[in-house]
């Protein structure tokens, strides 16, 4: 009795097993226990990590035009931003990783490794990373031209084949915000009224809270009537295009119904997508150096169609110093004027010709052709135009690289900030691009 009393409150024992296979032996996960962890950020990251060759890339970039904006300065007051260098890396890996959201992108700066990694102790928040992400398409641009000029002047890359490709992107405009011209014109007028009333409201309250609410709520009304004076002159842009088709096909334009605009994101417009769906998009146009998958240009456009874009896209290219001898395009670039014009300035335009309704020779010389038509019909009609024009094919490799980068569906909203989206995608992808070729030329 003695005894049971003294070990009373011990957990009852269970009694020997009989002899065979015993009790399952585990190691169950103890969240609760208290542990310390001491070590570098350097040393959590392998030195073969993809983070690392980007962070060496961007710290050989010419970044003054960034540092020459920074206001706070030695000796003078105002809190020190982010380091440009440090802001250009994450948006860079994070466009490699898909990540399109600067909220997103800011979550990750706390709790990913990597993320965490590249900040190195440097606390973000989203306001400043999303202000950095559009701020810049200058610089893009200057990005993107001279890592085309390095590795062209390295040898990784010929300029004298380029292909020109569309995209449409899902836009970040909703479907439902579409509205025609009469719904436009009352929304606007409720928007100018609750402004008004705002701005009114805060002049008169004299409570210091209730003042600033009232002034943010007066801010999101003024920007709303701002969308919907922009969809308003977007309005007038698809009423004049219409007008135009009706010169030239005015049965198929009466059975349309009238023209709509988004009071969200203006420039974006509905198109058929690739899956056979209509959804708000943009119409991105890359042209690229199609052997070593190299983009080379970007645009962004907002009609439905590729049809007639070829000579805008060597166009481009010619701005940015580039001469091409061969284009590749889709078949629904073509235009005999675009491959008239491109065959006087000494470029050979690669595409197939339409198929006709009637069945007939589709590289049969016509009537009204001229030098450059029939010159081009003449090549795609031989089989080694054939087989030269298979290498359009590489630049699809660009699209699925987009579309696993988050390519997808726009975060961003008008021409101008799609245009810094896709410009973004091109620079990371030519980096990846560079380090692959260089790599293979090392081991060549």
């Amino acid at each position: 009795m003695a005894d049971d009393q003294l070990f009373e409150d011990l957990p009852e024992q269970d009694k020997p097993l009989p002899k065979g296979r015993g009790a399952v032996r585990l190691r169950e996960p103890e969240r609760r226990q208290m542990s310390m962890q001491v070590a570098a950020l350097d040393d959590l990251v392998g030195d073969d990590h993809p983070v690392r060759a980007v962070w060496s890339f961007v710290e050989g970039l010419d970044l003054s035009a960034l540092y020459d904006v920074i206001k706070a300065r030695e000796g003078e007051p105002g809190h020190p931003p982010a380091s440009p260098k440090l802001m250009l890396a994450l948006w860079l890996w994070a466009t490699i990783d898909g990540v399109g959201s600067a909220r997103q992108l800011d979550r990750l700066c706390r709790d990913h490794l990597i993320y965490r990694w590249l900040c190195g102790g440097v606390s973000m928040n989203y306001h400043s990373l999303s202000n950095f992400r559009i701020a810049h398409m200058a610089v893009l641009e200057r990005l993107l031209a001279q890592g085309v000029a390095s590795m062209v002047d390295a040898g990784l890359v010929s300029l004298d084949t380029l292909a020109q490709d569309g995209l449409r992107v899902r836009a970040g405009a909703g479907a439902g915000s579409f509205r025609r011209r009469p719904r436009l014109d009352e929304l606007k007028t409720a928007a100018q009224t609750r402004v008004e009333r705002l701005r009114f409201e805060v002049e008169t309250d004299p409570a210091a809270d209730d003042r600033r609410r009232r002034a943010a709520k007066e801010r999101g009304a003024r920007e709303r009537a701002e969308r919907i004076a922009a969809a308003q002159e977007r309005m007038k842009e698809l009423e004049a295009e219409r007008e135009r088709r009706e010169k030239t096909n005015k049965k198929e334009v009466a059975k349309q119904k009238s023209p709509r605009a988004s009071t969200t994101d203006a420039d974006a417009r509905v198109m058929k997508m690739a899956d056979g769906g209509w959804r708000p998009a943009y119409n991105t146009q890359i042209v690229s150096a199609p052997e070593h998958q190299v983009i080379v240009a970007v645009d962004i456009d907002t009609s439905g169609s590729d049809r007639g874009l070829a000579q805008p896209g060597i166009e481009m290219v010619h701005a940015e110093g580039y001469q091409p001898s061969n284009y590749l395009v889709d078949g629904g670039f073509t235009k005999n004027e675009a491959i008239e014009w491109a065959h006087a300035n000494g470029i050979k335009v690669w595409c197939p010709p339409a198929q006709t309704k009637h069945g007939t020779d589709p590289y049969a010389p016509k009537k009204g052709d001229g030098v450059g038509v029939a010159d081009w019909r003449e090549r795609m009609k031989s089989d080694d135009g054939k087989a030269f024009y298979r290498l359009r094919c590489e630049h699809e490799c660009i699209n699925a690289h987009a579309r696993r980068m988050g390519l997808r569906q726009l975060s961003l909203r008008g021409k101008i900030k799609a245009r810094i989206h896709l410009l973004w995608f091109a620079v990371a992808h030519n980096m990846m691009r560079f380090f692959a070729l260089h790599a293979k030329a090392q081991a060549a």
